[in-house]
């Protein structure tokens, strides 16, 4: 691979911005320095751009196996790539479901030959697998996977023994889907009883409701701290819940972690008269308030990493009533945007921007030499500019070739995207000369 001269990039890394060139070479970064000259490099003049590490989204669902139309990884990663991301972490939820080494393999393979960004794969754990789960490999793959309340694929864990067991015999990570199940299922039953099948949409965030998530989610919590597992908490989407989480310690010494996705920041129950089932995820989301306090948990040290929750539907099926509507939407192509777009607002800045969509998702994982902009680290990349433009339907990668943002204006654009070390995305175009690779990790 030839040499690529990074010239005049506004770098954001490690909570600073500062002007300077970066030399990749082969796959790495392999110099950083405020003037860099090598003749035989080809000289990209970025002329002040921002530059920033790629993204790591650390909670996606490419639907493959089983579920292919609504998306594949080469469709949805086409996608991620296109949107700054260039690392994903694929969840258990396919068909068959991840909970056997033979199946995670599966998923390997095929990433291997689809994926456009580098990639990893979370292990589903299930009513039945703790045998397995025992005998993972620390470093096979991404980390173990909870369902504490039922989603897309049905992967709810609800016994306590089990899930006693699962914290008690695993050091990865254990991400956790936390709803109470049994709430949920009394709140259906009360809305179908007064609704019957026309139950509306403004509804889902109480039947999916505050008080499920936090039973679930300080269940969880309580038994992290009592077991010693290391739990990250997906999609955070009450305030209430931001009281678990311990913000006097710094991250690197966390045994606890929680995140929040980009549509329980952006949208609120306001929005489901005009968005109705597009907006329809679990968790739910809720309540402006609950959004003001999710963003002082993002500027604070409650919420220590930022993802997407990308989970496509075809139209159709998102154009059904409320009870068959799945729950999900497409976001990968355009998290890192609406995340600069609240830059733009002030509701926080560029370097918790990247520390918390790359930096803390590296260190969380233990990745190797990702996330960072380093010399000796994998070149991955990504240059954002000042250009605003619409979402429309023609533009976008996605699949399902729907979007909630359909029709909203972005203030940046993303001009061009390095992985390992290779221009994967410039001005628009996808390079079809993929260079993706699987993720290593440094745990022992």
């Amino acid at each position: 691979m030839p040499k690529t001269l990074i010239k005049n990039a506004r770098i954001v890394n490690e909570s600073s911005i500062f002007e300077s060139d970066i030399l990749v070479e082969d796959q790495f970064i392999g110099k950083i320095a405020s003037s860099i000259s090598d003749d035989t490099a080809r000289v990209i003049d970025l002329q002040g751009q921002l530059l920033l590490p790629g993204c790591i989204d650390n909670q996606v669902h490419f639907r493959e196996p089983g579920l292919t139309h609504k998306g594949t990884i080469a469709t949805e990663s086409r996608a991620a790539l296109a949107g700054g991301i260039t690392t994903f972490m694929e969840q258990p939820n396919t068909n068959p479901q991840t909970v056997t080494f033979e199946d995670l393999e599966d998923k390997f393979d095929r990433a291997a030959k689809g994926s456009y960004v580098n990639y990893s794969f979370f292990f589903g754990g299930t009513n039945d697998n703790l045998e397995l789960i025992k005998r993972l490999d620390i470093n096979a793959c991404a980390g173990i996977k909870l369902f504490l309340g039922s989603s897309t694929g049905n992967m709810l864990v609800d016994r306590e023994e089990t899930i006693r067991g699962i914290f008690s015999n695993t050091e990865m990570v254990i991400a956790a889907h936390c709803e109470d199940e049994p709430t949920i299922r009394a709140n259906t039953e009360a809305a179908i009883k007064k609704y019957g099948e026309n139950i509306p949409i403004e509804m889902h965030p109480l039947i999916r409701s505050r008080e499920a998530c936090y039973q679930s989610s300080s269940r969880a919590v309580e038994l992290a701290r009592e077991t010693g597992a290391k739990l990250h908490v997906f999609h955070v989407s009450t305030a209430e819940e931001l009281e678990l989480f311990d913000t006097h310690l710094p991250f690197a010494k966390k045994q606890i972690t929680a995140e929040v996705c980009l549509h329980h920041l952006w949208f609120s129950d306001e929005d489901y008269a005009d968005k109705g089932t597009l907006i329809k995820w679990n968790p739910a989301v809720k309540s402006a308030s609950d959004r003001d306090a999710l963003w002082e948990g993002v500027r604070g040290n409650a919420l220590d990493i930022l993802a997407t929750d990308h989970a496509p539907h075809t139209i159709e099926e998102k154009s059904n009533t409320y009870l068959k509507a799945p729950s999900g939407g497409p976001l990968v192509q355009h998290a890192l945007l609406g995340y600069l777009d609240k830059v733009e607002e002030g509701a926080f800045d560029l370097e918790t921007l990247v520390q918390k969509f790359a930096h803390n998702v590296a260190d969380r994982y233990h990745i190797d030499r990702r996330g960072y902009i380093r010399e000796g680290y994998y070149a991955d990349l990504v240059t954002v500019k000042k250009n605003p433009h619409q979402v429309t339907t023609e533009s976008l990668l996605y699949d399902c070739k729907w979007s909630p943002f359909e029709g909203h204006t972005f203030a940046y654009t993303i001009d061009k995207v390095w992985v390992n070390g290779h221009l994967g995305y410039s001005n628009g175009t996808v390079s079809e000369d993929r260079h993706a690779q699987k993720l290593a990790f440094t745990r022992k």
